[in-house]
């Protein structure tokens, strides 16, 4: 009975290290493929070092590359700062000649004021401020835009209304409404106008009277 028992136990021991061997023999290839796998990745992973120099510099370059668009915006900003800094306040200052221009209209045309030198004196009162307003704004290159009897260009005005002239050729400016200016190279205001086209003879204006009410 005890030998058999001890038959059983060395056959039991003998099938578990057989087992393990068999383990040990079948784990260990694919251990190892995956060791060397892994040591090929971080191999393959791993620059050298002229690469790793080149991409120093790549962006070494783009870094330069940046900090100049960064200097030249701060320069145009600068530049605007200095050159246009007064726009707005130029914009709002032109209030002033026109509000001018509004006082001789009314007092031109204030019958009770007509050939009288108070009048006179007035007028030439407010042409001489007037006058100062224009010298100072061209000291800061604030210009008035010439537009009578130019092309009517939509850089610079704004036709506001058209006029029947048949000694000018269509889209010719002929009447100035407001002033425009500029300041250096920038359009401050546009002036308004009014520009020429051909008149139309009453039958072509019944006629197209006649062809707006059909379409109606």
């Amino acid at each position: 009975m005890e030998k058999e028992q001890n038959q059983n136990l060395e056959k039991a021991s003998s099938e578990k290290e057989t087992q393990e061997t068999q383990k040990e023999n079948s784990d260990s290839p694919a251990d190892l493929n995956e060791v060397k796998n892994e040591k090929s990745e971080v191999e393959t992973k791993e620059k050298s070092p002229e690469e790793k120099i080149l991409e120093l510099e790549d962006k070494l370059s783009r870094t330069f590359a940046e900090m100049e668009n960064q200097r030249r915006r701060f320069e145009k900003e600068k530049f605007e700062a200095f050159e246009y800094g007064g726009f707005n306040f130029a914009k709002e200052a032109l209030n002033l000649i026109d509000n001018l221009e509004r006082s001789k209209h009314v007092l031109e045309n204030d019958e009770s004021l007509k050939n009288s030198n108070a009048l006179k004196k007035t007028l030439e009162h407010l042409e001489i401020i007037n006058n100062d307003l224009i010298s100072i704004f061209t000291k800061n290159n604030i210009k008035h835009i010439d537009c009578l009897n130019k092309k009517l260009d939509p850089n610079f005005h704004q036709a506001m209304i058209e006029i029947e002239d048949d000694q000018k050729e269509p889209g010719t400016i002929i009447q100035e409404i407001q002033k425009g200016f500029t300041i250096k190279d920038r359009l401050l205001r546009p002036s308004l106008v009014g520009v020429s086209k051909k008149s139309v003879n009453k039958d072509e204006k019944d006629q197209e009277i006649k062809e707006n009410s059909e379409n109606k």
